[in-house]
Protein backbone atom coordinates (compact mmCIF):
# COMPACT_ATOMS: atom_id res chain seq x y z
CA UNK A 1 0.00 0.00 0.00
CA UNK A 2 2.82 2.40 0.93
CA UNK A 3 4.58 1.61 -2.36
CA UNK A 4 1.40 2.40 -4.27
CA UNK A 5 0.98 5.76 -2.52
CA UNK A 6 4.64 6.59 -3.12
CA UNK A 7 4.30 5.84 -6.86
CA UNK A 8 1.19 8.02 -7.13
CA UNK A 9 2.95 10.92 -5.36
CA UNK A 10 6.01 10.61 -7.63
CA UNK A 11 3.88 10.54 -10.79
CA UNK A 12 1.83 13.53 -9.61
CA UNK A 13 5.02 15.47 -8.87
CA UNK A 14 6.42 14.69 -12.32
CA UNK A 15 3.20 15.91 -13.94
CA UNK A 16 3.33 19.19 -11.98
CA UNK A 17 6.98 19.70 -12.91
CA UNK A 18 6.23 19.06 -16.58
CA UNK A 19 3.31 21.53 -16.54
CA UNK A 20 5.51 24.16 -14.87
CA UNK A 21 8.24 23.65 -17.46
CA UNK A 22 5.79 23.97 -20.34
CA UNK A 23 4.31 27.14 -18.79
CA UNK A 24 7.74 28.69 -18.39
CA UNK A 25 8.66 27.77 -21.95
CA UNK A 26 5.44 29.33 -23.22
CA UNK A 27 6.13 32.54 -21.29
CA UNK A 28 9.66 32.62 -22.69
CA UNK A 29 8.33 32.26 -26.25
CA UNK A 30 5.93 35.15 -25.70
CA UNK A 31 8.90 37.39 -25.00
CA UNK A 32 11.07 35.79 -27.66
CA UNK A 33 13.04 38.02 -30.02
CA UNK A 34 14.27 36.11 -33.04
CA UNK A 35 17.77 36.77 -34.37
CA UNK A 36 17.30 39.16 -37.28
CA UNK A 37 13.94 40.45 -36.03
CA UNK A 38 13.61 44.23 -36.33
CA UNK A 39 12.44 45.91 -33.10
CA UNK A 40 10.14 48.32 -34.97
CA UNK A 41 8.54 46.83 -38.11
CA UNK A 42 6.52 50.01 -38.72
CA UNK A 43 9.74 51.95 -39.25
CA UNK A 44 10.89 49.39 -41.83
CA UNK A 45 7.58 49.75 -43.69
CA UNK A 46 7.79 53.54 -43.66
CA UNK A 47 11.40 53.46 -44.85
CA UNK A 48 10.41 51.28 -47.80
CA UNK A 49 7.64 53.67 -48.81
CA UNK A 50 9.99 56.62 -48.50
CA UNK A 51 12.45 54.95 -50.88
CA UNK A 52 9.70 54.22 -53.40
CA UNK A 53 8.40 57.80 -53.26
CA UNK A 54 11.86 59.27 -53.77
CA UNK A 55 12.62 56.86 -56.65
CA UNK A 56 9.36 57.68 -58.44
CA UNK A 57 9.87 61.43 -58.06
CA UNK A 58 13.46 61.17 -59.28
CA UNK A 59 12.37 59.17 -62.32
CA UNK A 60 9.66 61.60 -63.33
CA UNK A 61 11.93 64.60 -63.01
CA UNK A 62 14.93 63.07 -64.80
CA UNK A 63 12.78 61.66 -67.61
CA UNK A 64 11.67 65.18 -68.46
CA UNK A 65 14.88 67.12 -67.86
CA UNK A 66 17.21 64.56 -69.47
CA UNK A 67 16.00 62.51 -72.42
CA UNK A 68 19.25 60.56 -72.54
CA UNK A 69 18.52 56.86 -72.99
CA UNK A 70 19.96 56.06 -69.57
CA UNK A 71 16.96 57.70 -67.89
CA UNK A 72 14.62 55.15 -69.42
CA UNK A 73 15.99 52.39 -67.21
CA UNK A 74 14.51 54.25 -64.23
CA UNK A 75 11.19 52.75 -63.17
CA UNK A 76 10.73 54.17 -59.68
CA UNK A 77 11.39 50.67 -58.38
CA UNK A 78 14.20 51.35 -55.88
CA UNK A 79 15.63 47.84 -56.18
CA UNK A 80 16.01 47.85 -59.95
CA UNK A 81 17.07 51.47 -60.14
CA UNK A 82 19.84 50.66 -57.68
CA UNK A 83 21.81 48.55 -60.18
CA UNK A 84 20.20 48.31 -63.62
CA UNK A 85 20.99 51.87 -64.69
CA UNK A 86 24.71 51.12 -64.60
CA UNK A 87 25.67 49.97 -68.14
CA UNK A 88 28.65 48.18 -66.60
CA UNK A 89 26.65 46.37 -63.90
CA UNK A 90 28.15 43.05 -65.03
CA UNK A 91 31.60 44.28 -63.99
CA UNK A 92 30.41 44.63 -60.41
CA UNK A 93 27.73 42.01 -59.91
CA UNK A 94 28.05 42.11 -56.13
CA UNK A 95 26.57 45.61 -56.02
CA UNK A 96 23.23 43.81 -56.12
CA UNK A 97 23.73 42.92 -52.43
CA UNK A 98 23.37 46.63 -51.56
CA UNK A 99 19.98 46.98 -53.28
CA UNK A 100 17.59 45.01 -51.07
CA UNK A 101 14.83 46.80 -49.17
CA UNK A 102 12.34 45.82 -46.49
CA UNK A 103 12.93 43.18 -43.86
CA UNK A 104 15.44 41.29 -46.00
CA UNK A 105 17.61 44.35 -46.61
CA UNK A 106 20.46 42.98 -44.52
CA UNK A 107 20.84 39.83 -46.64
CA UNK A 108 24.31 40.11 -48.17
CA UNK A 109 24.42 36.68 -49.74
CA UNK A 110 27.91 35.87 -50.99
CA UNK A 111 29.10 39.48 -51.01
CA UNK A 112 32.87 39.63 -50.53
CA UNK A 113 33.30 36.00 -51.50
CA UNK A 114 34.76 34.42 -54.61
CA UNK A 115 32.86 34.04 -57.86
CA UNK A 116 31.92 30.46 -58.63
CA UNK A 117 30.91 29.52 -62.16
CA UNK A 118 28.42 26.68 -62.64
CA UNK A 119 29.66 24.79 -65.70
CA UNK A 120 27.93 21.44 -65.14
CA UNK A 121 24.11 21.23 -65.09
CA UNK A 122 23.99 17.62 -63.85
CA UNK A 123 22.84 16.52 -60.38
CA UNK A 124 23.46 12.79 -60.33
CA UNK A 125 25.46 12.53 -57.08
CA UNK A 126 23.94 14.20 -54.03
CA UNK A 127 26.49 12.77 -51.57
CA UNK A 128 29.68 13.62 -53.46
CA UNK A 129 28.74 16.33 -55.97
CA UNK A 130 31.31 17.23 -58.60
CA UNK A 131 33.03 20.59 -58.64
CA UNK A 132 31.40 22.71 -61.35
CA UNK A 133 27.86 21.68 -60.36
CA UNK A 134 25.43 23.95 -58.56
CA UNK A 135 25.12 21.47 -55.68
CA UNK A 136 28.87 21.58 -55.00
CA UNK A 137 28.70 25.38 -54.68
CA UNK A 138 25.71 25.80 -52.38
CA UNK A 139 26.99 23.38 -49.71
CA UNK A 140 30.33 25.15 -49.23
CA UNK A 141 30.92 26.96 -45.95
CA UNK A 142 32.60 30.11 -47.33
CA UNK A 143 30.74 33.00 -49.03
CA UNK A 144 30.26 32.43 -52.78
CA UNK A 145 28.73 34.51 -55.57
CA UNK A 146 27.38 31.84 -57.93
CA UNK A 147 26.92 32.57 -61.65
CA UNK A 148 26.27 30.40 -64.70
CA UNK A 149 28.46 29.93 -67.74
CA UNK A 150 25.50 29.51 -70.09
CA UNK A 151 21.76 28.79 -70.26
CA UNK A 152 20.95 25.76 -68.11
CA UNK A 153 18.18 23.43 -67.05
CA UNK A 154 19.18 21.88 -63.73
CA UNK A 155 17.00 18.85 -62.98
CA UNK A 156 17.49 18.12 -59.28
CA UNK A 157 17.43 14.56 -58.05
CA UNK A 158 17.03 15.63 -54.39
CA UNK A 159 16.66 18.80 -52.29
CA UNK A 160 19.28 21.45 -53.02
CA UNK A 161 20.39 22.23 -49.45
CA UNK A 162 22.05 25.63 -49.13
CA UNK A 163 24.71 26.76 -46.68
CA UNK A 164 24.90 30.37 -45.43
CA UNK A 165 26.32 33.34 -47.35
CA UNK A 166 25.44 32.35 -50.91
CA UNK A 167 24.13 34.35 -53.85
CA UNK A 168 22.49 32.55 -56.77
CA UNK A 169 22.85 35.09 -59.57
CA UNK A 170 21.18 34.05 -62.83
CA UNK A 171 21.56 37.38 -64.63
CA UNK A 172 22.76 36.95 -68.20
CA UNK A 173 21.73 33.30 -68.47
CA UNK A 174 18.39 31.52 -68.76
CA UNK A 175 18.50 29.19 -65.74
CA UNK A 176 15.72 26.75 -64.84
CA UNK A 177 15.70 24.71 -61.63
CA UNK A 178 13.19 21.85 -61.49
CA UNK A 179 12.89 18.37 -59.99
CA UNK A 180 13.07 16.75 -56.58
CA UNK A 181 12.65 18.96 -53.54
CA UNK A 182 14.09 22.08 -55.20
CA UNK A 183 15.63 24.72 -52.91
CA UNK A 184 15.95 24.23 -49.14
CA UNK A 185 17.12 27.01 -46.80
CA UNK A 186 17.29 25.41 -43.36
CA UNK A 187 18.88 26.97 -40.25
CA UNK A 188 21.03 29.35 -42.32
CA UNK A 189 21.45 33.09 -42.93
CA UNK A 190 22.30 35.50 -45.73
CA UNK A 191 21.10 34.03 -49.00
CA UNK A 192 20.14 35.91 -52.16
CA UNK A 193 18.33 34.10 -55.00
CA UNK A 194 18.09 36.26 -58.10
CA UNK A 195 16.83 35.80 -61.66
CA UNK A 196 16.09 32.06 -61.62
CA UNK A 197 13.16 30.07 -63.04
CA UNK A 198 11.91 27.63 -60.36
CA UNK A 199 9.10 25.30 -61.38
CA UNK A 200 7.78 21.74 -61.52
CA UNK A 201 9.24 20.81 -58.13
CA UNK A 202 8.04 17.57 -56.59
CA UNK A 203 8.52 15.55 -53.42
CA UNK A 204 11.80 13.75 -52.84
CA UNK A 205 13.79 12.33 -49.95
CA UNK A 206 14.06 9.15 -47.90
CA UNK A 207 17.72 9.10 -48.81
CA UNK A 208 21.13 10.51 -47.92
CA UNK A 209 21.91 14.09 -49.05
CA UNK A 210 25.03 16.19 -48.39
CA UNK A 211 24.48 19.56 -46.68
CA UNK A 212 28.12 20.65 -46.16
CA UNK A 213 31.60 19.50 -47.18
CA UNK A 214 31.87 17.56 -43.92
CA UNK A 215 28.34 16.28 -43.38
CA UNK A 216 25.66 14.31 -45.14
CA UNK A 217 22.62 12.74 -43.56
CA UNK A 218 19.27 11.09 -44.06
CA UNK A 219 16.54 13.34 -45.41
CA UNK A 220 12.90 12.41 -44.92
CA UNK A 221 10.34 13.09 -47.61
CA UNK A 222 10.18 16.76 -48.63
CA UNK A 223 6.98 18.69 -49.33
CA UNK A 224 7.88 19.63 -52.89
CA UNK A 225 8.14 23.40 -52.35
CA UNK A 226 9.85 25.62 -54.89
CA UNK A 227 11.75 27.35 -52.06
CA UNK A 228 11.45 25.94 -48.53
CA UNK A 229 12.61 28.26 -45.71
CA UNK A 230 12.99 26.66 -42.28
CA UNK A 231 14.38 28.48 -39.23
CA UNK A 232 16.40 30.90 -41.39
CA UNK A 233 16.88 34.67 -41.58
CA UNK A 234 18.25 37.51 -43.73
CA UNK A 235 17.00 36.17 -47.05
CA UNK A 236 16.15 37.92 -50.32
CA UNK A 237 14.32 36.32 -53.27
CA UNK A 238 14.24 38.70 -56.22
CA UNK A 239 13.29 38.57 -59.93
CA UNK A 240 12.45 34.86 -59.97
CA UNK A 241 9.61 33.17 -61.84
CA UNK A 242 7.87 30.41 -59.90
CA UNK A 243 5.08 28.00 -60.90
CA UNK A 244 3.82 24.40 -60.97
CA UNK A 245 5.17 22.97 -57.70
CA UNK A 246 3.79 20.11 -55.63
CA UNK A 247 3.27 22.13 -52.44
CA UNK A 248 4.05 25.84 -52.00
CA UNK A 249 6.02 28.06 -54.33
CA UNK A 250 7.65 29.73 -51.30
CA UNK A 251 7.09 28.52 -47.73
CA UNK A 252 8.74 30.11 -44.66
CA UNK A 253 8.24 28.43 -41.27
CA UNK A 254 9.73 27.64 -37.87
CA UNK A 255 10.98 31.03 -36.70
CA UNK A 256 12.21 32.35 -40.04
CA UNK A 257 12.44 36.14 -40.31
CA UNK A 258 14.16 39.05 -42.08
CA UNK A 259 12.82 38.08 -45.52
CA UNK A 260 12.14 40.13 -48.65
CA UNK A 261 10.27 38.58 -51.60
CA UNK A 262 10.39 41.08 -54.44
CA UNK A 263 9.98 41.48 -58.21
CA UNK A 264 8.89 37.88 -58.70
CA UNK A 265 6.27 36.44 -61.07
CA UNK A 266 3.98 33.75 -59.67
CA UNK A 267 1.60 31.70 -61.82
CA UNK A 268 -0.16 28.34 -62.28
CA UNK A 269 -0.36 27.18 -58.70
CA UNK A 270 -2.82 26.48 -55.89
CA UNK A 271 -1.24 27.26 -52.49
CA UNK A 272 1.25 29.96 -53.47
CA UNK A 273 2.97 31.10 -50.28
CA UNK A 274 2.80 29.98 -46.63
CA UNK A 275 4.31 32.14 -43.88
CA UNK A 276 4.28 30.48 -40.46
CA UNK A 277 4.39 26.90 -39.21
CA UNK A 278 1.14 26.75 -37.22
CA UNK A 279 -1.15 28.95 -35.16
CA UNK A 280 0.38 27.57 -31.97
CA UNK A 281 4.04 27.91 -32.91
CA UNK A 282 4.85 31.03 -30.90
CA UNK A 283 8.34 31.78 -32.31
CA UNK A 284 6.69 32.65 -35.63
CA UNK A 285 5.31 35.75 -33.88
CA UNK A 286 8.72 37.24 -34.66
CA UNK A 287 8.46 36.52 -38.38
CA UNK A 288 8.83 39.67 -40.52
CA UNK A 289 8.39 39.47 -44.29
CA UNK A 290 8.25 42.10 -47.04
CA UNK A 291 6.35 41.19 -50.23
CA UNK A 292 6.96 43.94 -52.79
CA UNK A 293 6.70 44.64 -56.56
CA UNK A 294 5.58 41.09 -57.42
CA UNK A 295 3.05 40.03 -60.02
CA UNK A 296 0.60 37.34 -58.97
CA UNK A 297 -0.43 36.16 -62.41
CA UNK A 298 -2.58 33.55 -64.11
CA UNK A 299 -4.19 30.50 -62.56
CA UNK A 300 -3.46 31.15 -58.89
CA UNK A 301 -5.96 29.94 -56.31
CA UNK A 302 -5.02 31.09 -52.79
CA UNK A 303 -2.26 31.95 -50.27
CA UNK A 304 -0.70 35.10 -51.69
CA UNK A 305 0.33 34.79 -48.87
CA UNK A 306 -1.37 32.79 -46.10
CA UNK A 307 0.05 34.05 -42.80
CA UNK A 308 0.29 32.62 -39.31
CA UNK A 309 1.52 35.13 -36.75
CA UNK A 310 4.23 37.65 -37.58
CA UNK A 311 4.26 41.02 -39.39
CA UNK A 312 3.71 40.87 -43.15
CA UNK A 313 4.15 43.98 -45.31
CA UNK A 314 2.42 43.54 -48.69
CA UNK A 315 3.30 46.56 -50.81
CA UNK A 316 2.98 47.58 -54.48
CA UNK A 317 2.05 44.17 -55.90
CA UNK A 318 -0.26 43.30 -58.80
CA UNK A 319 -2.93 40.66 -58.14
CA UNK A 320 -4.42 39.52 -61.44
CA UNK A 321 -7.35 37.62 -60.00
CA UNK A 322 -7.52 34.59 -57.72
CA UNK A 323 -9.93 31.69 -57.37
CA UNK A 324 -10.49 31.61 -53.57
CA UNK A 325 -8.77 34.57 -51.91
CA UNK A 326 -5.56 36.63 -52.12
CA UNK A 327 -4.37 37.12 -48.53
CA UNK A 328 -5.31 34.74 -45.75
CA UNK A 329 -4.30 34.21 -42.18
CA UNK A 330 -4.83 32.75 -38.75
CA UNK A 331 -3.11 33.02 -35.38
CA UNK A 332 -3.34 36.84 -35.29
CA UNK A 333 -0.78 37.99 -37.87
CA UNK A 334 -0.34 41.69 -38.70
CA UNK A 335 -1.12 42.40 -42.38
CA UNK A 336 -0.03 45.80 -43.71
CA UNK A 337 -1.34 46.12 -47.29
CA UNK A 338 -0.19 49.27 -49.11
CA UNK A 339 -0.46 50.45 -52.69
CA UNK A 340 -1.45 47.12 -54.23
CA UNK A 341 -3.88 46.50 -57.09
CA UNK A 342 -6.33 43.71 -56.39
CA UNK A 343 -8.42 42.50 -59.34
CA UNK A 344 -11.16 40.13 -58.24
CA UNK A 345 -12.30 37.12 -60.30
CA UNK A 346 -15.66 36.93 -62.02
CA UNK A 347 -16.97 34.57 -59.32
CA UNK A 348 -19.20 36.77 -57.15
CA UNK A 349 -18.48 34.53 -54.16
CA UNK A 350 -14.73 35.16 -54.34
CA UNK A 351 -14.52 38.97 -54.39
CA UNK A 352 -12.99 39.34 -50.93
CA UNK A 353 -9.23 39.90 -50.91
CA UNK A 354 -8.87 38.66 -47.35
CA UNK A 355 -9.75 35.43 -45.58
CA UNK A 356 -9.48 34.67 -41.86
CA UNK A 357 -8.93 30.93 -42.00
CA UNK A 358 -11.12 28.85 -39.67
CA UNK A 359 -11.49 31.72 -37.18
CA UNK A 360 -14.64 33.34 -35.81
CA UNK A 361 -15.26 37.08 -36.00
CA UNK A 362 -14.98 37.36 -32.23
CA UNK A 363 -11.39 36.15 -32.45
CA UNK A 364 -10.21 38.08 -35.53
CA UNK A 365 -11.94 41.43 -35.05
CA UNK A 366 -8.93 42.69 -33.08
CA UNK A 367 -6.30 41.49 -35.56
CA UNK A 368 -4.36 44.33 -37.17
CA UNK A 369 -5.17 44.00 -40.90
CA UNK A 370 -5.12 47.31 -42.74
CA UNK A 371 -5.29 48.59 -46.30
CA UNK A 372 -3.79 51.93 -47.41
CA UNK A 373 -3.71 53.24 -50.96
CA UNK A 374 -4.84 49.94 -52.49
CA UNK A 375 -6.84 49.86 -55.73
CA UNK A 376 -9.72 47.36 -55.71
CA UNK A 377 -10.94 46.25 -59.15
CA UNK A 378 -13.92 44.24 -60.39
CA UNK A 379 -15.73 44.22 -57.05
CA UNK A 380 -12.73 43.29 -54.92
CA UNK A 381 -12.98 44.33 -51.26
CA UNK A 382 -10.58 44.23 -48.33
CA UNK A 383 -11.99 43.55 -44.86
CA UNK A 384 -9.88 45.51 -42.38
CA UNK A 385 -9.77 44.87 -38.65
CA UNK A 386 -8.05 46.09 -35.50
CA UNK A 387 -5.94 49.16 -36.23
CA UNK A 388 -7.02 48.83 -39.84
CA UNK A 389 -10.38 50.35 -38.91
CA UNK A 390 -8.98 53.37 -37.12
CA UNK A 391 -5.25 53.97 -37.52
CA UNK A 392 -3.81 54.71 -34.10
CA UNK A 393 -0.62 56.23 -35.43
CA UNK A 394 0.09 59.22 -37.66
CA UNK A 395 2.62 59.42 -40.49
CA UNK A 396 3.81 62.33 -42.61
CA UNK A 397 2.22 62.41 -46.04
CA UNK A 398 5.64 61.95 -47.64
CA UNK A 399 5.87 58.37 -46.41
CA UNK A 400 2.34 57.31 -47.27
CA UNK A 401 2.07 54.79 -50.10
CA UNK A 402 2.11 56.20 -53.61
CA UNK A 403 -1.07 55.57 -55.56
CA UNK A 404 -1.32 52.09 -57.04
CA UNK A 405 -1.61 53.91 -60.38
CA UNK A 406 2.19 53.54 -60.42
CA UNK A 407 1.89 49.77 -60.13
CA UNK A 408 2.44 48.93 -63.81
CA UNK A 409 5.59 51.02 -63.78
CA UNK A 410 6.91 49.45 -60.55
CA UNK A 411 6.22 45.85 -61.57
CA UNK A 412 6.91 46.02 -65.31
CA UNK A 413 9.96 43.77 -64.99
CA UNK A 414 8.62 41.30 -62.41
CA UNK A 415 9.94 37.78 -62.84
CA UNK A 416 13.13 36.67 -64.55
CA UNK A 417 14.56 39.60 -66.47
CA UNK A 418 14.09 39.23 -70.21
CA UNK A 419 16.92 39.13 -72.69
CA UNK A 420 16.77 38.79 -76.45
CA UNK A 421 20.15 37.10 -76.66
CA UNK A 422 20.56 35.45 -73.23
CA UNK A 423 24.28 35.98 -73.65
CA UNK A 424 26.43 36.05 -70.54
CA UNK A 425 28.49 39.16 -69.91
CA UNK A 426 31.65 39.19 -67.80
CA UNK A 427 30.76 38.67 -64.15
CA UNK A 428 33.69 40.59 -62.68
CA UNK A 429 36.16 43.07 -63.98
CA UNK A 430 39.49 41.57 -65.03
CA UNK A 431 38.28 37.96 -65.05
CA UNK A 432 38.97 36.71 -68.55
CA UNK A 433 38.81 33.01 -67.86
CA UNK A 434 35.12 32.28 -67.61
CA UNK A 435 33.34 35.22 -69.21
CA UNK A 436 32.14 35.18 -72.75
CA UNK A 437 33.44 38.71 -73.14
CA UNK A 438 30.20 40.01 -74.62
CA UNK A 439 29.89 43.79 -74.40
CA UNK A 440 26.14 43.77 -74.93
CA UNK A 441 24.19 44.85 -71.88
CA UNK A 442 21.23 42.49 -71.77
CA UNK A 443 19.59 44.31 -68.86
CA UNK A 444 20.20 47.99 -69.49
CA UNK A 445 16.86 48.44 -71.27
CA UNK A 446 13.42 47.26 -70.20
CA UNK A 447 12.55 44.28 -72.36
CA UNK A 448 9.00 44.16 -73.65
CA UNK A 449 8.22 47.73 -72.61
CA UNK A 450 7.67 50.75 -74.84
CA UNK A 451 9.22 54.15 -74.22
CA UNK A 452 6.98 56.90 -73.03
CA UNK A 453 6.06 59.51 -75.62
CA UNK A 454 6.81 63.19 -75.11
CA UNK A 455 3.30 64.12 -74.03
CA UNK A 456 3.25 61.41 -71.38
CA UNK A 457 6.64 62.48 -70.11
CA UNK A 458 5.62 66.13 -69.78
CA UNK A 459 2.32 65.25 -68.10
CA UNK A 460 4.02 62.88 -65.69
CA UNK A 461 6.62 65.50 -64.86
CA UNK A 462 4.03 68.19 -64.09
CA UNK A 463 2.07 65.86 -61.84
CA UNK A 464 5.22 64.74 -60.07
CA UNK A 465 6.45 68.33 -59.69
CA UNK A 466 3.21 69.47 -58.06
CA UNK A 467 3.30 66.51 -55.70
CA UNK A 468 6.95 67.20 -55.08
CA UNK A 469 6.35 70.87 -54.17
CA UNK A 470 3.45 70.30 -51.80
CA UNK A 471 4.38 67.04 -50.09
CA UNK A 472 8.14 66.61 -50.08
CA UNK A 473 9.58 66.52 -46.59
CA UNK A 474 12.97 67.90 -45.66
CA UNK A 475 14.25 64.33 -45.22
CA UNK A 476 13.26 63.39 -48.78
CA UNK A 477 14.85 66.56 -50.15
CA UNK A 478 18.17 65.63 -48.56
CA UNK A 479 17.94 62.10 -49.96
CA UNK A 480 17.01 63.34 -53.43
CA UNK A 481 19.89 65.81 -53.60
Amino acid sequence: MNHTITCIVVLYTLVLVNIAQETNASNEFKNLTLPGQHPSPELVSQDLQRKVNVSITRREMLAYTNVDSSTFCLTGNPIDDCWRCDPDWHLNRQRLADCAIGFGQYAIGGKGGDYYVVTDSSDDDVINPRRGTLRWAVIQTEPLWIVFVSNMHILLSQELIFNSFKTLDGRGANVHITGGGCITLQYITNVIIHNIHIHHCYQSGNTMVRSSPTHYGYRTRSDGDGISIFGSRDLWIDHCSLSHCKDGLIDAVMGSTGITISNNFFSHHDEVMLLGHSDNYLPDSGMQVTIAFNQFGKNLVQRMPRCRRGYIHVVNNVYSRWEMYAIGGSGNPTINSQGNRYTAPANRNAKEVTKRVETSHEHWKGWNWRSEGDILVNGAFFVASGQGLELKYQKAYSVEPKSAAFIDQLTINAGVLGSRSNKLGKWTEGDGNGGVGDDENDYGEDSGSSRLNTFTLISSFLIALLSFMFTLSSYDLVVLL
